[in-house]
């Protein structure tokens, strides 16, 4: 693809640049919407119709400028560092290995968050499609051996699958992104006021608790800060001119934000306005999606077709890219802890990522077996998220003075979030 457009940088005082957008930009761009079209818009609509339209506005009012400015922080504060690296070992650059060895563990426990919540999504939904399209009569999902399959056929794709992956993301996300879109318009037809509560709970304090216990799902219906870092990297390897890395890594993250504001806003609203608050609230007692809901509640093959292909596609694709990421961080983890009692050999390197991948079936086949509520977890789990991708950054800031310089009013509006996030256990717990 040639040049199709471009900007405007300050490279030095009295300078400008005409910088283009090139086809390597826009394939940084459709990977930022693959990774953002995941858990959070499988599950966002179903929040937003137990909670209700006017929660809703309000936990999307407060997430979407957050994701905007969080995202802009982190690429900022990745990009001051005077090496191309992981985020880890900039934190350990910025404040120290303790530090370093700190965040690393808080961010494999948000990679295994996400690898619970896919596997539990995957195993449920393929099951829900299964009876939909009269292949099953009863749900696998209750059986020990069908998400024992599931888990295990994902877990080999995951470990082999790389390359594959890679080559084929650009047209998955693509096909996730349009279906996301194509989806809400089919459900045009059966958009109702009837369907939407426009009652909010009674009190300040319960519509605040509502709004908070429903800003993860909208923070995760379009964020995409794992894939910034390589992002930046990436630029920063293909530039000799550190400004115009930071300013492609910036704009590709901001074309990727506002189509995703579109896409997914439309889709949420049209799913809410074309399903009751009663079928929400059944989607989450049997922990299944709002996709495969669509397809149980909304008549005709179009839309049950249209929810199970992005259903499969959104749901693998974010699986296969986050069992990469939870392989390494596992990886490195087991690595750390046996380098101090014994020395690894060649064949203990060809043998760990079998071992890592048999334990990771079995955990996670476990944990869907436990049947616990991936939205549940989503929340309960928020607290991780917060930390890593707003309170950290936003103490960066304050601290490092390289980065003095960015503080403003969207860094404490950013660490705001991140302590909301992190509350948000506390009022899932006064939800009852």
């Amino acid at each position: 693809m040639a040049n199709v457009s471009g900007g405007s940088l300050p490279l030095s005082e009295g300078s400008v640049q005409r910088v283009p957008f090139t086809s390597y930009d826009a394939g940084w761009v459709v990977l930022c919407i693959g990774m953002a079209i995941g858990s959070g818009v499988v599950f966002m609509p179903l929040q937003m119709g137990v909670k209700g339209f006017w929660v809703s506005i309000a936990a999307l009012a407060i997430a979407y400028p957050a994701v905007h400015y969080l995202s802009n922080l982190y690429i900022k504060s990745l990009s001051e560092s005077g090496q191309c690296k992981d985020y880890t070992g900039i934190i350990t650059e910025y404040l120290g290995p303790n530090w370093g060895i700190a965040l690393s563990v808080v961010y494999f426990i948000t990679l295994t968050k996400a690898m619970l919540v896919y596997s539990t999504t995957i195993t449920h939904d393929s099951s829900s499609y299964l009876q939909v399209f009269n292949v099953t009569h009863a749900s696998l999902a209750a059986t020990y051996w069908f998400p024992l399959c599931v888990i295990a056929v994902m877990v080999a794709i995951g470990a082999r699958g790389e390359r594959l992956l890679f080559k084929v993301s650009g047209p998955l996300i693509v096909t996730k992104l349009s279906i996301v879109v194509f989806l809400g318009l089919s459900m045009i037809p059966y958009w109702s006021l009837k369907n939407v509560s426009f009652v909010t709970s009674s009190g300040a304090l319960s519509f605040v608790r509502d709004v908070l216990v429903s800003l993860p799902f909208a923070v995760f219906s379009i964020v995409y800060i794992q894939i910034l870092n390589p992002m930046n990297v990436a630029f920063r390897k293909l530039e000799s001119n550190p400004a115009i890395a930071t300013y492609r890594a910036l704009r590709a993250s901001k074309v990727a934000y506002f189509i995703l504001i579109a896409s997914v806003l439309f889709f949420a609203f049209s799913f809410l306005f074309a399903t009751s608050a009663a079928d929400a609230k059944y989607a989450v007692s049997q922990n299944i999606s709002a996709l495969a809901l669509s397809a149980r509640v909304i008549p005709g093959d179009t839309v049950k077709i249209l929810a199970t292909i992005l259903n499969i596609v959104a749901i693998l694709t974010a699986f296969l890219g986050a069992y990469l990421g939870f392989h390494d961080a596992m990886k490195g983890m087991v690595a750390n802890i046996l380098d101090r009692f014994m020395t690894r050999g060649p064949r203990f390197e060809k043998v760990l990522p079998f071992a890592i991948a048999a334990a990771s079936t079995v955990i996670l086949t476990c944990w869907v077996w436990a049947n616990i509520s991936s939205m549940a977890l989503l929340q309960w789990t928020s607290p991780t998220f917060g930390l890593v991708s707003c309170i950290v950054p936003s103490y960066l800031v304050w601290r490092v003075p390289a980065l003095k310089k960015f503080r403003s009013a969207s860094v404490v509006f950013v660490a705001f979030v991140g302590i909301m996030l992190m509350s948000t256990p506390l009022f899932k717990l006064l939800e009852h």
